[in-house]
């Protein structure tokens, strides 16, 4: 099944993406979002109405950030080979993680906002695991099980600030920067993660190029290790890291400027799409 997050008329509300349409979980459960219904919501209800007549058409939302109000989104740096040696940096024995803020997030077809203050604007294909089931220290071999689906994210970073120390987040969670969507997959349609393959592309140009089996640290692994710094709680995003090839590391630099359209597709889940628009 696929689930998104939706503004309808001004309504924020979640649904059930289907091939007639979408149809209005919102308004047929008492869950009011769609991280509330991943904590206490019947997927079993849900399944029935996947023949349901649509309540929408697509086209006539706006698509949401998938979870809009997760409790944390927790960001991987530097877990793939690739983008270990573009960037010059050591292999660590455990992940490097780092903060987003859901208040930087966009929807699918929304804009990515190329900030004021920099005009190193870089996009970071990855692939989103969205939490289903609260849990602490959970082993690798049980991480999967608490898995509600997988998506596509964009980790627009602004490299400057980016480096402006040793810490990421500055770079890392400027408004309307990070990409969620176009909606969540759930995770009985991908049992393993690992065969997903991820593409970015910057104006129709491949930009990114690899299969998420390459990941350092794995995504039951990352569950792992996550769960046991504090709880996981339904909603929760982990950001699995990107793949080589990001703009910063060309030659050229390779950033996203007005008017461009960054794409990250990930097989299996769709096409995470936005135009780039500068702040003035």
């Amino acid at each position: 099944m696929k689930f998104c997050s939706f503004t309808k008329d001004g309504t924020s509300s979640y649904g059930l993406v289907t091939d007639k349409g979408l149809v209005d979980l919102g308004r047929r459960f008492a869950e009011k979002s769609l991280r509330a219904f991943l904590a206490t919501g019947d997927m079993a209800q849900v399944a029935e109405l996947a023949s349901a007549n649509p309540d929408f058409d697509l086209q006539d939302v706006s698509l949401d950030p998938v979870i809009p109000n997760p409790d944390k989104i927790i960001c991987v740096g530097l877990n793939y080979h690739a983008h270990i040696t573009e960037t010059g940096r050591d292999e660590t024995p455990n992940p490097v993680l780092f903060a987003r803020y859901s208040g930087s997030q966009i929807g699918h077809g929304a804009p990515l906002i190329k900030p004021l203050e920099s005009d190193m604007f870089d996009y970071e294909g990855e692939v989103a695991v969205i939490i289903g089931k609260e849990g602490r220290r959970i082993s690798e071999e049980d991480a999967l099980s608490y898995v509600a689906g997988y998506s596509c994210y964009n980790d627009g970073s602004v490299r400057d600030w980016q480096k402006h120390t040793h810490q990421f987040m500055p770079g890392k969670t400027f408004a309307g920067t990070g990409g969620f969507g176009p909606w969540m997959v759930t995770s009985d349609e991908i049992p393993n993660p690992s065969i997903l393959h991820l593409q970015t592309r910057l104006n129709g140009e491949v930009v990114q190029d690899t299969d998420v089996s390459l990941l350092v640290t794995s995504i039951p692994r990352l569950i792992a290790y996550c769960s046991t710094i504090l709880p996981l709680l339904p909603g929760d995003v982990i950001v699995s890291g990107t793949p080589g090839g990001v703009g910063a590391r060309r030659s050229p630099p390779l950033f996203m400027k007005d008017g461009d359209v960054c794409e990250v597709e990930v097989s299996g889940i769709g096409v995470l799409s936005n135009p780039v628009k500068a702040e003035v």
